[in-house]
């Protein structure tokens, strides 16, 4: 029989294993960045990213038959309709990769954090506090600074491309949330269909833009095979399954939180691996995105959990 000092040693343990993975997926989101920077040119965008969705849909898929439970009409549905916003979020996300440093692209696709709430304010009427503006309004704010790294110019091509993305992963999360609400649906399946949509529209827009599959992978050297291989078992399936995992075992806020160190992890990454070169006005900048999103995502959760009708945003793979 366990004694209480045991019990709260195991559950301790228990804890710090499920922090440290989360940790581990947040970092590994954080070096996707650089990851794919280094694996992408303008014209291989769209081939890397079909190879990337093909290989990490076939995993997927191999773990949905492992479980003989039947993919319904409904998953197959809603998603069909996130993975063509999700196929979006990715195209200029990776396109943006390849115009900006991955520092710029890993703390600008942060604001999917700030904008996510703005638009699910917007569809439902429901009104976010005065401070949560103004934590956006600071976060944008470390944006201009960030990509003007210390000069009065406007962002680059790649920093417009990831902007955009951001904005269109805050619609992804929010269009997820409408379309699941009230439904059972198996988040496997769905982010499984989601995955093989991708994999479908980037594997037919290859043969007309840029790049073909077969092209692309007869260029792979064995240690860009390795970086792809990263990118599709550690960034996206990896970090899907104990996403998954981890959020039955702990709270949302706490996966939140985890989490939500992305984009610090790809600012050390992009800083101390990638090199990229900063001002103490981009320094200044990445400080100010960083504040601003956490205190944004620390208003609207308080804000939830004071008005519980109100709900949460599905939880999602993003990488």
């Amino acid at each position: 029989m366990e004694t209480p000092e045991h019990e709260r040693v195991t559950d301790l343990l228990n804890r710090f294993r499920v922090d440290l993975l989360l940790l581990l997926v947040a970092a590994s989101w954080g070096s996707t960045y650089l990851a794919a920077k280094e694996l992408v040119t303008p014209g291989s965008v769209v081939a890397l990213l079909a190879v990337r969705m093909l290989l990490a849909a076939g995993v997927m898929a191999v773990v949905v038959a492992g479980r003989r439970r039947r993919v319904t009409a409904a998953e197959v549905r809603v998603g069909v309709v996130l993975g063509m916003l999700l196929a979006a979020v990715f195209a200029f996300e990776t396109f943006g990769i390849a115009h900006t440093s991955a520092t710029n692209a890993g703390l600008i696709i942060s604001l999917t954090i700030v904008f996510t709430p703005l638009l699910d304010s917007a569809v439902s009427g429901r009104r976010l506090p005065g401070r949560f503006f103004l934590a956006a309004v600071i976060a944008v704010v470390g944006v201009s600074l960030l990509a003007g790294n210390g000069a009065l110019r406007p962002p680059s091509a790649g920093d417009l491309l990831v902007l955009v993305a951001a904005i269109i992963r805050a619609v992804h999360v929010t269009s997820m949330s409408k379309l699941t609400a009230g439904r059972t649906m198996d988040s496997l399946h769905l982010t499984t269909v989601q995955v093989a949509t991708c994999a479908a529209l980037f594997s037919a827009a290859s043969l007309f833009a840029g790049d073909s599959v077969p092209q692309f992978l007869a260029r792979l050297d064995p240690a860009r095979s390795v970086l792809l291989l990263y990118l599709v078992l550690v960034c996206t399936v990896f970090a899907f399954f104990v996403q998954t995992w981890a959020v039955r075992r702990t709270s949302p806020s706490r996966v939140s939180l985890l989490l939500g160190t992305e984009p610090i992890w790809a600012a050390l990454i992009g800083i101390t691996l990638a090199h990229d070169i900063l001002t103490p006005a981009g320094y200044a900048g990445i400080a100010l995105i960083l504040a601003g999103t956490a205190w944004g995502r620390s208003i609207e959760q308080r804000h939830r959990a004071a008005h519980p009708r109100i709900g949460g945003l599905t939880a999602i793979p993003r990488r």
